[in-house]
């Protein structure tokens, strides 16, 4: 047996390294590994870094701060599954730190992370995958990018895993996903909603819920509700709903179903089925007041559309929001109010709330929170509009007290609500006097001049409204109501311009406000207004036209025309035709001018003065303002002392033609006239003797403008007077006014305004008759443009036609003022024709004539015949 010979060992080859075994105590040198070749030292190094950066955030802007970021992107596609596992895990707690997420949509690795949603991949690597993507779609950049390299149908298909954790990350990075329209869309042609629906079923609450808030999303789409209500998916919610385990869940399944409610077919679908009985049950049961807040929310959406407020109404749900009314959450109070107020665009439903729920809602506005006021006030705004009946309501349950004083809120919206529901009571006559009781008046300044153009808007249609009484324009006045007023005349927003403009136009009814009105500037924003194309209205037409009715000179020196209800008062004055946008000057201005060869101004006054000047140096004189008159003494407050005193006229600053008191009785001014009267008649039967008598009268007659002319101008100003004038108003209505028949008491009226003026001229004498030369004659005497109408003896057409107006208009005979081109004017008649049979009542319509004041005095033609022409143009 031989002798064992010892086995040398073969050493390794030279090219070969030795294994070493090293434990590393730096991070820094970890991510240095990150770099290796070798697929075992990567997927120690990648455990390691995934361990780390689990420790908190501090860690995470370490790795990044390492640069541990890029070279860990090229392991998301390393052929070994370990390291592919470890990289993928690691981004999975990166990517909730916002430095990385930028950092890796700049490197865009977006494609390799949703790679590993593959189905061949671990579950493990679905896990972190897609918990990455969750954290990176909460940017809208990344989002795109998801979207952009497909990513939203593995996260689809990963709903269906078998692991909660994959189930929650995909779920959850679709819920961020579909925030983005265009990712809604793509959902739905993926048809996504079955297997979020099968989310509900799961056993972990937080699955659920972000299913939930996924679908209250998509749901918003019509689309999505179809296909929810085609899966069966109200019943998944009303289920939900039923369970008292899943309460937690009940606020956002509400939400869902608030949405699906909208669509139609799902609310009979619901309907049929009883779910709806059990929403309403449910909301009106429940204890918790998000529940009641969120369904209330979702019958405010439903009845939006006019198929479920009526199905809602055969649920009786009014009965439920009512109950609501009653809670001690503000939220579930503001939520049952917006219920109310969709609702009632039914009207059973708006008879209902009249019983009840009204009272509550007036309740509500005492509230110290102004979101629960405001909301009740919404209410109330929809209920009472078009509505009497729950108007009437609001008022009896003390509705008004609390309405105006929310107008002093400062809450926009809640001062809007409250101005809509006091317009919407302002429209029964038997509640205006309340309302203006309780001031309503001034507390409408506030919302007038607040600078929300909504506000600004329902408090001018409040005024409109509430201003129809003479009680509430003068408190409106008197409150310096008018100024902000007549400032939202200058709105931009058409909504503001225009009921600005009814506002004023309503006011305009009251002559002192009127008056007011025109010394704010309204008349000239409004004629502003009216020569744009753009801004303009019919409001502001009629507001404007109403002023102008107030202030008769310039509307015939603007337009032309006086209709049979222009009725010329005292103070008017005729200055020829002006141009849209022209300033009209004041009468006062007027007659300080010295004479010029400009057309004469025609004055209606037949307010008498003594024909001489009395000792008192303020009472030698009338004074007239652009707007402002007071009769001096004279033969009249001698002949009825105290009645003149009554019937002084007053008008302020904005109009140049003061209103007579339109309820003096002709009679009564027949009977002032008379001592005037005796006094002309003497100097007409005077003109008989010496001329030099017959000169010291006419002197006596025009002292009185002259003095108004030269006297001191710190005094009082008044117009000049016209004692021909008063004579002529005295005899019309001694002679005229008791003729029964008003055919001929136009004949009558044209025959004396004819022979005033100079008598009858043919048309071929028209030519020769020198009225011009008498014209300029009076104003060399009067020194003065202004000439008052009855100084003129020898008149053409256009001072027949307004004598025959101002007259016409004292004794009660309906005529208009047209005013033609080159001193052409007339006056226009209507008469009915009784020859004719027919029309409503068995006579014709009224005819239209033109009175013949010069070539036939008293003549008739009828409007557009060729006689009528003839008279009218040249």
């Amino acid at each position: 047996m031989g002798k064992k010979v010892k086995k040398e060992v073969e050493p390794p080859p030279k090219d070969v390294f030795d294994p070493l075994t090293i434990e590393s105590k730096e991070v820094a040198t970890v991510v240095l590994l990150l770099n290796s070749p070798e697929e075992e030292i990567l997927a120690k190094a990648c455990e390691a870094i995934y361990k780390f950066a689990l420790k908190g955030e501090e860690n995470k802007v370490t790795l990044l701060e390492l640069g541990a970021v890029e070279p860990l992107t090229k392991l998301l596609t390393y052929e070994d599954k370990i390291v592919r596992r470890n990289a993928t895990m690691i981004f999975g707690i990166l990517a909730s730190n916002n430095d990385v997420k930028k950092l890796l949509r700049e490197l865009d690795v977006m494609n390799s992370v949703i790679a590993r949603l593959a189905p061949e991949e671990e579950v493990i690597i679905h896990e972190f995958a897609s918990l990455c993507l969750a954290n990176m779609s909460t940017e809208y950049t990344s989002k795109v990018q998801i979207l952009d390299h497909g990513g939203l149908e593995p996260l689809i298909r990963l709903l269906s895993s078998s692991d909660p954790d994959v189930k929650k990350n995909s779920i959850e990075c679709i819920y961020n996903l579909v925030q983005d329209f265009q990712c809604r869309a793509t959902l739905q042609e993926l048809n996504a909603i079955p297997s979020i629906l099968e989310l509900l079923k799961s056993e972990y609450p937080i699955i659920q819920l972000l299913a939930l808030k996924t679908l209250g999303v998509i749901t918003n789409e019509k689309e999505s509700r179809a296909m929810l209500r085609d899966s069966q998916g109200m019943d998944h919610l009303i289920k939900i709903l039923e369970a008292k385990e899943l309460n937690d869940l009940h606020i956002e399944a509400l939400s869902v179903i608030a949405n699906c409610l909208e669509d139609t077919d799902t609310m009979v679908l619901i309907q049929q089925t009883g779910g709806l009985k059990k929403l309403l049950a449910f909301a009106e049961n429940s204890t918790v007041p998000d529940i009641q807040k969120n369904a209330a929310k979702a019958i405010t959406k439903a009845a939006y559309d006019p198929e479920n407020r009526k199905l809602f109404h055969e649920q009786e749900v009014e009965k439920c929001l009512v109950d609501l009314l009653g809670s001690e959450n503000d939220g579930t109070k503001i939520a049952a109010s917006q219920a109310i107020s969709a609702m009632c665009e039914n009207s059973s439903s708006k008879e209902y709330f009249n019983h009840q729920g009204i009272p509550q809602l007036v309740q509500l506005l005492k509230s110290d929170n102004e979101e629960v006021r405001e909301a009740a006030a919404l209410a109330l705004a929809n209920l009472t509009t078009c509505n009497p009946a729950n108007a009437n309501a609001a008022a009896e349950a003390d509705g008004i007290d609390p309405l105006i004083y929310i107008l002093s809120s400062k809450r926009d919206g809640a001062i809007a609500n409250a101005a809509t529901v006091l317009t919407n009571m302002a429209m029964q006559e038997g509640l205006r006097g309340s309302m203006q009781s309780h001031g309503v008046m001034h507390a409408l300044l506030s919302p007038l001049r607040n600078a929300n153009v909504v506000v600004q808007s329902k408090a001018a249609l409040a005024v409109a409204a509430t201003a129809c009484d003479m009680e509430a324009r003068t408190e409106l006045r008197n409150s310096g109501g008018l100024e902000p007023l007549v400032e939202l005349l200058h709105s931009k927003n058409d909504e503001v311009r225009r009921h600005a403009s009814w506002a004023v136009q309503v006011c305009a009814g009251d002559e002192l406000a009127a008056t007011e009105l025109c010394r704010l500037g309204a008349l000239d924003i409004l004629e502003e207004i009216s020569l744009s194309v753009s801004r303009k209205n019919k409001f502001s037409e009629l507001a404007y036209n109403k002023l102008l009715n107030n202030h008769l000179p310039l509307k015939y020196s603007q337009t032309g025309y006086l209709s049979s209800s222009n009725i010329i008062s005292d103070g008017f004055y005729d200055c020829g035709r002006i141009n849209p946008g022209t300033k009209l000057w004041p009468l006062k201005d007027l007659c300080l001018q010295e004479p010029n060869d400009r057309r004469a101004v025609l004055l209606i006054n037949s307010k008498p003065s003594d024909v001489s000047p009395p000792p008192s140096t303020e009472d030698k004189c009338s004074d007239t303002g652009y707007g402002r008159t007071i009769s001096s003494s004279s033969s009249l407050r001698r002949a009825s002392k105290e009645k003149t005193r009554k019937n002084s006229y007053y008008f302020s600053a904005g109009f140049g033609s003061p209103t007579e008191d339109k309820s003096e009785p002709a009679s009564g001014r027949s009977t002032a006239l008379s001592k005037s009267t005796i006094k002309e008649k003497g100097v007409r039967k005077s003109r008989g003797k010496k001329e030099e008598e017959r000169l010291k009268e006419e002197e006596e007659v025009t002292a009185a403008p002259k003095w108004a002319g030269e006297g001191n101008l710190d005094k009082e100003w008044y117009p000049p007077p016209d004692p021909d004038f008063c004579v002529y108003v005295y005899e019309v209505t001694k002679s005229i006014l008791p003729i029964t028949n008003i055919k001929e008491q136009i004949e009558a009226l044209a025959k004396y305004v004819a022979e005033k003026m100079g008598g009858k001229i043919s048309k071929e004498k028209l030519q020769d008759f020198s009225w011009e030369l008498h014209i300029s004659e009076l104003k060399f005497q009067l020194k003065s443009n202004v000439i008052p109408i009855g100084q003129i003896k020898k008149g053409t057409f256009y001072h027949r036609a307004l004598l025959f107006k101002a007259l016409a208009d004292k004794v009660g005979i309906g005529c208009s003022l047209v005013r033609g081109e080159y001193g052409r004017a007339w006056n226009e008649v209507k008469l009915m024709n009784e020859s004719q049979k027919g029309g409503i009542w068995g006579l014709s319509p009224p005819e239209v004539y033109i009175v013949d004041l010069m070539c036939h005095p008293g003549g008739l033609m009828k409007l557009k015949s060729k006689e009528a022409d003839l008279y009218r143009f040249l």
